[in-house]
């Protein structure tokens, strides 16, 4: 139809296309997986429901289920480029996302399509590579803090595996701190890290809390506490990077975003869901079911009335 023969309810609907804003938009450089849990799937729903536009590109094939991962085949470097270029010619982005970049090959060129974009900030989330060969593990985590780092804004992470990265060689008894761990990041350039799974202990309760702090070189920024129960999730990490990126991309101040964030992930968890007979995964459109229906999705996640656990970000 030529713009002559445009009739008046299309003229009305290109009027209103053209008065709505775009949503923020997030590219997301993570692996493609089949469950669905975590990687680009994950990262493309979890965006959505932050109200942002995902724009996915994928680094790597992993092979898993919901309970383990089996293999992993990294993209060709020069294909994770050529799919990122061709959007970025055509979208403007308010926010990156880093998930699993497949090889060191492969963060040495998302690192260098970063470096063209210096003022959209970066969540980078790091996960637990324990599944990679060793050597090909070393040299991944080598690029990464060489080339992502200095370009992050916020690196996300549980405890254990940025402790393992940032301060390898950490030996005294009690946990390096938030402060501590950021302290390390902010070496590399990293300005701020979201640590997760913190255990808290008490005399009372021992290992009965768990903390997500956001902290600075200077000291934590804000954060929330779990309690610990026995059901494991997989594509958690994911999820809270993900939010984290669409509302820095969406334009919230940080201390603010990183508050949403964790609170939009604790509700995904609480209404979580097992589709296999692995882990459960995060439900990210939680706040879609119907009213009465939230609860009995919760008390389904461990196949009884118990609530969901432990809030830990694999």
């Amino acid at each position: 139809m030529s713009p002559e023969q445009a009739s008046p309810a299309s003229d009305s609907a290109e009027e209103l296309l053209q008065d709505s804003p775009a949503p923020a938009c997030v590219l997301s450089f993570n692996a493609s997986e089949p469950s669905g849990a975590g990687g680009v799937a994950g990262d493309v729903v979890t965006v959505a429901a932050m109200g942002a536009h995902a724009l996915p590109v994928v680094t790597s094939l992993v092979i898993r289920d919901t309970a383990e991962i089996f293999d992993h085949h990294a993209i060709d470097p020069d294909l994770v480029v050529e799919q990122a270029r061709s959007i970025l010619e055509d979208v403007s982005i308010n926010a990156w996302k880093v998930g699993f970049l497949g090889s060191a090959e492969g963060v040495s060129a998302v690192a260098e399509v970063l470096s063209d974009y210096p003022d959209v900030p970066l969540v980078a989330y790091l996960p637990n590579l324990s599944w990679v060969e060793e050597d090909a593990q070393q040299a991944y985590l080598d690029a990464f803090r060489e080339l992502v780092l200095p370009q992050t804004e916020v690196l996300v992470g549980s405890h254990q595996t940025l402790t393992d990265f940032l301060l390898p060689d950490w030996d005294n008894e009690r946990p390096a701190s938030p402060r501590e761990l950021a302290v390390a990041a902010g070496e590399h350039g990293t300005r701020y890290v979201m640590v997760t799974s913190v255990l808290i202990t008490s005399t009372k309760t021992p290992d009965q809390y768990l903390d997500n702090v956001l902290a600075s070189p200077a000291g934590a920024i804000t954060g929330e506490k779990f309690e610990r129960f026995d059901v494991s999730f997989v594509g958690a990490g994911d999820t809270l990077s993900a939010a984290l990126a669409a509302l820095l991309a969406s334009g919230a101040e940080l201390q603010a975003a990183a508050g949403e964030a964790l609170t939009f992930l604790d509700q995904a968890l609480d209404a979580g869901f097992r589709p296999g007979m692995g882990n459960v995964i995060p439900d990210r459109f939680f706040w879609a079911l119907p009213p009465g229906e939230e609860g009995d999705e919760a008390g389904d996640v461990a196949g009884n009335d118990t609530p969901p656990g432990p809030r830990q970000i694999h």
